[in-house]
């Protein structure tokens, strides 16, 4: 034999090379493609998780909003019956002679 006939042609080791750059290429795509899916898969019960938390939090904020109301209305009622007994004393004093 010779030694050119050992020797792999350039042409097949060109075709075999295109074809290793072309599978390094799919296998890369095929990596992304599944990091997408997984994401993808992960993504509703992130929404959903986040979104019970954004309920709560109103559910929260509203709570505290007829807290704080409740509250001025208690407030409001005190300063009436105290601004009423203010009235009523100065009444008095201004009867007295």
């Amino acid at each position: 034999m010779s030694k050119e006939q050992t020797r792999p042609s350039e042409s097949l080791v060109h075709d075999l090379l295109a074809e290793r750059r072309e599978l390094k290429v799919a296998v890369e795509r095929l990596k992304l493609e599944l990091a997408d899916a997984q994401a993808g898969v992960g993504g509703p019960d992130r929404r959903t998780r986040e979104l019970n938390e954004l309920k709560d939090e109103v559910e929260r904020l509203r709570y505290q909003l007829a807290s704080a109301r409740a509250e001025i209305t208690r407030l409001r009622e005190e300063r009436d019956h105290l601004r009423g007994g203010i009235e009523r004393a100065l009444d008095q004093l201004t009867a007295e002679p």
